[in-house]
């Protein structure tokens, strides 16, 4: 019927289900044709048995065969490709926030995704070798069957803590939670002490899902501007002053979108106004991965004195494990349990104890040394390209992901990032990361992905375009200029 190639890396199992997928949809193998018995296969191709029943199981669950008890196995009547092709389901809107994420994790071929918030996954492949998988789940002592307490495991949450007193934050395992990313902690923070009415004051630029997440819960957003050594004081001073925030969302380090950090100065003044106006902090650290440095925090200048703090493994490990954490107080930490039993009961044991293998072998150190040596030197073609093509970059930031790029007065940018779409390069205008919508020049890039010349190439010839057309029209207006300042007063 067909051969097996023994010195191929793919598993056999594969090859028999490959082979038979092919056979069937050539029609080679007609509906209803009965198949060759499992054990007469495992005869004809020297393999074992139970390789072909792992084949046949697959192709079983595919639907392209049908079991039929002791009569054998069967090409089903209808073959695997009559199915259309599935409807893809958009999220939302083009450029909205629940649209941006969903472009970014549907990575569709071909799309370079150059304001994406995500890591190249060749970036990821080796930071959980398949032995540490395994290795996580020996050390569950009830296999797959195995629970995770609500909190997380506590030698996980001892492993974080860990880290976290690496970084100056004076924490323990009692005052960890892990979660589902930080996404989830946002949902956990929103869920335990916003109300509706509530007012919540926010950076703006600044996370866009934050704002769609805060608008869900039915609260008053106060933007306050973000500059690049950190939130503006005064502004932070005037919002709290006029509408009293129950909460106060902010990133001190390596800020999303624009990559800009927080002088300690800025920091501790953010503290002394949230303790004078009774506002609690939810300190977003999801991007400190990637910072090359020994950046300040607030939760490490407070001792999680009135501040929530959270980051994420996602990123910067693993999007399959979907791992994340926080860290706070236990009255506050408290009540940020009881919501995600509430919610999701507890987070899965087997991603818990991969990432604790992870941790306790560890790999963490050495691969975060890896994704900033790589991240620096992106950083450096990125910006070099983005500068040639004609955007300014005025504070680049400290480092990570992201560079804030402003396009030349008269650009378009809305007519930029539509085109961008439709020649599939994702880029993302900086309204989207406006706390209230409003207008703005910038546009945010992955330095990652950034680095290739075909976006280099689609912002010079647009932003050419957009300066020609420009210098045009003011030479056009430059006669009725002159014109209008030659005329006779009356």
């Amino acid at each position: 019927m067909f051969s097996l190639d023994r010195d191929s890396p793919t598993p056999l199992a594969d090859q028999i289900e490959q082979r038979l997928q092919a056979l069937i949809l050539s029609a080679q193998l007609p509906p209803g044709a009965r198949l060759t018995s499992i054990r007469q296969l495992a005869t004809q191709l020297g393999v074992s048995p139970n390789t072909v029943v792992t084949a046949y199981d697959r192709l079983v669950a595919a639907g392209a065969i049908d079991s039929r008890g002791t009569a054998g196995f069967y090409v089903a009547e209808g073959p695997a490709n009559a199915m259309p092709d599935a409807a893809r389901v958009e999220a939302g809107e083009e450029q909205e926030a629940v649209w941006l994420a969903q472009q970014a994790n549907d990575q569709k071929a071909g799309v370079l995704l150059a304001s994406s918030g995500a890591l190249p996954a060749t970036w990821l492949e080796d930071a959980i070798p398949a032995a540490a998988v395994q290795r996580g789940l020996a050390r569950a002592q009830a296999g797959m069957a195995s629970r995770c307490p609500p909190q997380g495991l506590p030698e996980l949450r001892e492993r974080i803590a860990t880290l976290l007193r690496s970084q100056g934050m004076a924490v323990d395992a009692g005052r960890v939670l892990t979660t589902y990313g930080g996404t989830q902690a946002i949902d956990l923070i929103c869920r335990a002490f916003l109300r509706p009415g509530d007012a919540v004051a926010v950076e703006t630029p600044g996370y866009f899902l934050l704002f769609d997440r805060l608008r869900q819960a039915g609260v008053t957003i106060v933007p306050v501007p973000r500059r690049h050594d950190g939130i503006d004081l005064d502004a932070l001073d005037a919002a709290c002053t006029e509408h009293r925030p129950r909460l106060l969302f902010i990133q001190s380090v390596l800020h999303n979108p624009t990559g800009w950090g927080s002088s300690a100065a800025n920091l501790h003044r953010v503290l002394m106004l949230a303790q004078r106006h009774h506002v609690l902090i939810a300190e977003d650290d999801v991007q400190g991965h990637f910072h090359p440095g020994t950046p300040t925090r607030l939760a490490q200048l407070s001792g999680l004195d009135g501040v929530i703090y959270y980051s994420s493994f996602a990123k910067a490990m693993s999007p399959a494990l979907r791992l994340g954490y926080m860290a706070a107080e236990p009255a506050l930490l408290k009540a940020l349990l009881r919501e995600k039993i509430v919610s999701v009961l507890t987070t899965a044991a087997l991603n818990e104890f991969v990432l604790l293998e992870v941790l306790a072998a560890g790999r963490w150190r050495k691969h975060l040394d890896r994704l900033q040596q790589r991240l620096g030197a992106a950083r450096v073609v990125a910006a070099r390209q983005l500068r040639e093509a004609g955007v300014q970059l005025e504070h680049p930031g400290e480092g990570g992901l992201f560079l804030w790029g402003a396009l030349p007065a008269g650009a378009d940018v809305d007519g930029v990032v539509k085109e961008a779409f439709r020649r599939s390069i994702l880029l993302v205008r900086g309204a989207t990361f406006a706390a209230d919508g409003a207008a703005d020049p910038h546009l945010r890039f992955n330095v990652a992905f950034s680095q290739q010349p075909r976006l280099a190439d689609f912002l010079r010839e647009q932003l050419s375009a957009a300066t020609s057309a420009r210098l045009v029209l003011e030479k056009a207006r430059a006669p009725l200029a002159a014109s209008a300042a030659g005329a006779p007063r009356r």
